[in-house]
């Protein structure tokens, strides 16, 4: 009986662990080709496979370190959650950095010229619209960090966005013009001990969103520095530049629930 009962039990564990694995072997993902005029881009997709028909699509912007693990592990957890997801390349050839001068002269490069900034981010936009998995109507952008940045800018373009979502970003400025440009509704997710972002900037940001009509949600955690988010941040050596599990954590749920109200899912 004993010898019957601890067979049960090892298949019982067994079918346990190989579902798990399954479910892990699920989420699949591929480096997919694009381009900005003459510049070569590798974006990278990952979504769930078990998922049938066409789904929401989330494109998700990098740090100022580029395309690291870091963001590719955020697409994923978004795949998981059942969206298509599209880390995209916003510096070229998938390049990545730990080296802070090198990060922000290469986010710099890509800043300084604003509409070049938004065409680079519009392509990516187009290639995870092209995926065979993905809903074309039902499309949000997600960024860190410069990407938190970067997808603020796309919404100042109009793009067909349905949602997107600033996590530690420098939260740009838009003009009266552009505000009233975004469609789409906008959460962000900013600390409050971020030394980067005056809070002059923030209260500019919030009155622009407010007067041009915006759906705006802003979460602001307390003692979060910039960065918050990335469990290797205090790795950089930068002051200003600091992991909160706290705020991770609870941003990540708050951009759950606002995709979910969104997104219906």
């Amino acid at each position: 009986y004993a010898m019957n009962m601890i067979s049960r039990i090892t298949a019982a564990t067994l079918v346990v662990l190989g579902t798990l694995t399954g479910a892990e072997a699920e989420i699949q993902t591929r480096m997919v080709g694009y381009h900005d005029g003459g510049t070569t881009l590798q974006g990278y997709l990952a979504w769930d496979d078990t998922v049938t028909g066409k789904r929401p699509a989330v494109m998700v912007v990098h740090e100022w370190w580029g395309l690291n693990d870091y963001v590719k592990k955020r697409a994923r957890m978004l795949a998981a959650l059942g969206y298509a997801a599209f880390a995209v390349d916003m510096y070229g050839d998938a390049r990545v950095t730990e080296h802070g001068k090198e990060a922000s002269a290469w986010a710099k490069q890509i800043t300084e010229n604003i509409a070049g900034w938004r065409r680079r981010a519009l392509a990516g936009l187009q290639t995870l619209r092209e995926q065979p998995m993905v809903d074309p109507q039902r499309l949000a952008a997600v960024g860190y960090c410069f990407g938190g940045a970067t997808v603020m800018e796309l919404a100042y373009t109009g793009a067909d966005l349905k949602a997107v979502v600033s996590f530690h970003g420098s939260l740009p400025i838009p003009s009266e013009e552009e505000a009233r440009q975004i469609r789409a509704s906008v959460l962000a997710a900013h600390g409050a001990a971020d030394a980067f972002v005056p809070q002059a900037r923030v209260a500019r940001f919030q009155q622009a969103l407010e007067q041009a009509g915006v759906d705006w949600h802003m979460v602001i955690y307390g003692g979060a520095r910039h960065g918050f988010t990335n469990p290797n941040a205090d790795s950089y050596g930068i002051e200003n530049i600091r992991y909160n599990r706290k705020a991770d954590e609870r941003s990540w749920r708050h951009m759950r629930q606002f995709l979910e109200a969104i997104f219906g899912r």
